[in-house]
């Protein structure tokens, strides 16, 4: 990109050009009579502060040749003079110019000096502070991140109020420059994690982040996009986002995403929620339990099951009633992968379905359709049984992708038993304890720590809830 000079006129033909002002109604250029000097504006309509702009105008009109006196000799005097405003860049460099144009600040091209001063009054079209819908609690604030990422700044410092909360700006994307915000409390955080993470989040070439977030992931974590299990934790709130910081995590905001990442994140730190601080340290740590053996459940249950009815001698006569008493046309794992299917089905349905039927609709759609394959003698009572419970165990935690993930090692085990039996059910368990021990997190650390490497007090403190200081 070319350099400003000393010509006015030359100076603005280029940004016209490179702005396209005549091809886009919301790239706006406007011409001011400062005293005797001409002095250019170039902003965008609908991201500008309206209230601070139109003084600074009504400013500029209202001075005549005599109130004027000297004319600044450079952009940066001109700037301490007639732009009320705290934060001000000069530069020269068209490419940097435009960028600031279309990331919503202003630029201001004066008569006779052969730089341009870029003013930060940019506001964001805003979406209400709402509690999330998928992030509620029984107590505590009911407000959410919103997709401006200076409003999500704004909510943890407003809860932060600690210089050594740091925030460092990249951005990333060649084409959209999109701005992403690293936070960590200098201290707290591990600085060699922080440091690492900013120069990965500083190093990305790409030229957009199309899908926010999801790719900004998969930037970072682009040698495991074939492992299922998550390697960051989302949160819309921002009390868990500060309590995560003052844990010393690093948090990820991406704007245009009404939500923190949270890193680095191993499969532990998902048996957390934010419900539990809000209850004493003895219901938090039984819900924590209650959320582990849901765990296990949801992966294990269904293969279980099925390895039972397999092998039904090993069972001793007071068991014997969970082994089928009848059999269908259908095999039994066949109707195990069926249901899944069809619970995912109800679940994309209800999404694609209006607020106000999409919870009858969900409801309604199940026992409708549990009810008639049962009595037509599709399935068996007892698969549609346990099935209903491991989709509702699911939402015992947040995560969908953490839920997802059991879903396919539920579906691996599955098959494995029905195909191998026993030996099956084994193999299938042992690599997918494999997958989850040589996974690593976006920091480089085991997916399993504190259990394996073995850490007891980061141990116990991810599975007793301490108090809240």
């Amino acid at each position: 990109m070319p350099k400003l000079t000393d010509d006015y006129n030359e100076n603005c033909q280029l940004l016209n050009d490179a702005l396209r002002t005549r091809e886009s109604f919301d790239v706006l250029f406007r011409e001011i009579k400062l005293g005797d000097k001409n002095i250019a504006v170039f902003f965008l309509d609908g991201m500008t502060k309206d209230p601070v702009t139109s003084p600074m105008f009504s400013f500029w009109m209202q001075k005549t040749p005599e109130d004027m006196g000297e004319m600044p000799a450079d952009a940066a005097h001109f700037a301490e003079r007639f732009i009320p405003h705290t934060e001000t860049l000069v530069s020269s460099d068209v490419y940097t110019l435009v960028r600031a144009v279309l990331s919503g600040q202003i630029v201001c091209l004066a008569e006779g000096i052969g730089e341009a001063i870029m003013a930060d009054m940019r506001e964001y079209p805003p979406r209400p502070i709402v509690e999330p819908e998928n992030d509620k609690v029984l107590t505590g604030p009911h407000e959410g991140f919103a997709e401006s990422i200076l409003t999500n700044t704004a909510l943890l410092r407003r809860r932060i109020r600690d210089p050594k909360l740091t925030m460092r700006r990249v951005q990333i994307g060649q084409d959209s420059r999109t701005d992403v915000v690293l936070c960590y409390i200098d201290g707290k955080a591990n600085a060699d994690e922080a440091e690492k993470m900013y120069t990965r989040l500083s190093s990305i070439r790409t030229s957009s982040l199309t899908i926010g977030q999801q790719s900004l992931l998969e930037q970072l974590v682009p040698q495991q996009r074939w492992n299922p299990f998550p390697k960051v934790r989302y949160t819309e709130r921002p009390d868990a986002a500060a309590a995560c910081l003052m844990e010393g995590r690093l948090l990820i905001l991406t704007d245009n995403a009404p939500n923190a990442m949270i890193a680095p994140t191993g499969f532990f730190d998902f048996l957390q929620n934010t419900n539990d601080y809000y209850f004493p340290p003895l219901v938090g740590t039984y819900l924590r339990w209650v959320r582990l053996i849901l765990f296990i459940l949801t992966v294990l249950l269904p293969p279980a099951w099925l390895l039972l009815n397999r092998y039904p001698h090993i069972l001793p006569e007071n068991l014997q009633f969970v082994v089928l008493q009848s059999s269908l046309s259908l095999p039994v794992f066949v109707q195990f992968l069926i249901v899944e299917l069809v619970i995912d089905a109800l679940r994309l349905s209800s999404l694609n379905t209006p607020s106000s039927l999409g919870n009858a609709f969900a409801v309604v759609g199940a026992l409708v359709l549990g009810d008639a394959a049962v009595n037509a003698g599709w399935f068996h009572a007892e698969i549609v049984l346990y099935m209903a419970f491991v989709a509702i165990a699911n939402f015992a935690q947040p995560s969908f992708e953490l839920g997802y993930a059991f879903k396919l090692a539920r579906m691996l085990l599955l098959v494995a038993t029905a195909l191998g039996g026993i030996w099956g059910f084994a193999a299938a368990f042992v690599f997918e304890l494999l997958v989850l021990g040589f996974t690593k997190t976006i920091s480089g650390k085991s997916y399993l720590y504190p259990l394996i490497p073995f850490d007891g007090k980061a141990l116990g403190r991810l599975m007793f809830q301490a108090r809240v200081r």
